[in-house]
């Protein structure tokens, strides 16, 4: 039997659909002409219907992504603001949310005019899908999961290091770093990780330095690899990244157990390794 928290996503997954497709009709924003325009649930957009995502699942995303006054936050449907509003006013950071429909863009704008976060709040009207994000370090999403998989590549060209964090809905097969289940509701973060996958020159510095191969193979966040040693192939040990930090481990020729860990510079990369006893060094590699 399926989780109960797997049947309500598919039955929201259903619902939105179909309500998508029954309201697609309805130009967005339409209202009778006069009067002040006010959100419906429900109501029709380019590619998704607007639900407002719950106040404590928004703090939750926000936390989740750990958002400070140093981030820029920003929302792919932002609707009526609401987490771009809150990342501003709870949070302190920039925010910039991206909304197709103009009535909700007008509505968005007055509502951070109001909440008194004007200065730190931009939205946009547009295609989330066409329009410059790349300056995030927090992402925010409320799609439907084909929509986050169209978006995925381009959330996987961001930042290495960039927080990604979705209401309800997953990325496929890239699996998230974390779940947080609310009353039912969830919220899953990914970390953009660097890409290293391929074949790199590594250099344990030293008065002595020593240089081996080594091939990482890369699915997401996920590593495995090898390092020559010699004659011998071997295989590495707790190999993962985060962001653009990574961390993987080999015994040696001489039987001794290296960690390494460090940080991803593109085609570079660097940091500390240590070995059973202790002892500490400093590597750098390259790709070839």
């Amino acid at each position: 039997m399926k989780p109960a928290y797997v049947l309500r996503a598919a039955a929201a997954a259903l619902c939105l659909g179909l309500a998508a497709q029954t309201l697609a009709q309805s130009p967005p924003g339409a209202r009778p002409h006069g009067k002040p325009f006010t959100p419906s649930i429900g109501q029709a957009g380019k590619d998704v219907i607007w639900v407002p995502s719950p106040d404590q699942v928004v703090e939750r995303m926000l936390r989740m992504a750990q958002t400070t006054s140093r981030d820029t936050v920003v929302d792919l449907g932002s609707g009526d603001g609401k987490i771009v509003i809150t990342a501003a006013q709870g949070f302190g950071a920039r925010a910039m949310g991206v909304e197709f429909n103009p009535d909700m863009v007008a509505l968005s704008r007055d509502n951070a005019r109001k909440a008194g976060v004007a200065d730190k709040v931009k939205i946009v009207q547009g295609d989330f899908f066409k329009v410059d994000f790349s300056q995030a370090t927090v992402l925010t999403l409320y799609l439907l999961p084909d929509l986050n998989i169209k978006l995925r590549p381009k959330i996987l060209a961001l930042r290495p290091g960039t927080r990604v964090v979705s209401h309800s809905f997953d990325m496929g097969d890239w699996e998230p770093d974390e779940l947080s289940l609310l009353d039912g509701k969830r919220a899953y973060f990914w970390m953009v990780p660097a890409r290293v996958n391929g074949r790199w020159t590594l250099e344990l510095e030293g008065s002595a330095p020593q240089r081996v191969d080594v091939g990482f193979e890369q699915e997401f966040q996920k590593l495995r690899g090898y390092v020559v040693l010699g004659e011998v192939q071997a295989g590495l040990r707790d190999a993962r990244l985060r962001g653009d930090r990574i961390r993987f481990g080999y015994v040696d020729g001489n039987g001794v157990r290296r960690m390494f860990t460090g940080r991803v510079d593109g085609a570079r990369m660097e940091g500390e390794v240590r070995g059973e006893a202790g002892a500490k060094g400093r590597w750098r590699a390259v790709k070839r």
